[in-house]
């Protein structure tokens, strides 16, 4: 992922400018890695090793998801709205 794309990311879900350690950043930046894992795998559809790493993603934003769900409903809400999960 572009340095600049994980800039963008930070300041739209980080609490402060160097915040990487919030659910929530967390959750869109694997969401960004889960997108291009998925257009990656489209091209090319034998790549196993990509396709566990995309599995492995899915499971660890899925936890991240249930977590912030449990400690507060309505971060939970505002970060599945405008990642459109």
């Amino acid at each position: 992922m572009a340095n600049s794309k994980l800039e963008e990311i930070i300041k739209k879900f980080g609490k402060h400018d160097k915040d990487v350690g919030s659910p929530e950043v967390q959750i869109a930046i694997l969401t960004e890695e889960i997108l291009n894992l998925t257009k990656h795998l489209q091209k090319h559809p034998k790549d196993y090793n990509s396709k566990r790493g995309l599995i492995l993603k899915i499971a660890q934003r899925r936890k991240l998801l249930k977590y912030l769900e449990k400690k507060s409903v309505t971060r939970y809400k505002k970060v599945k709205d405008i990642l459109k999960l």
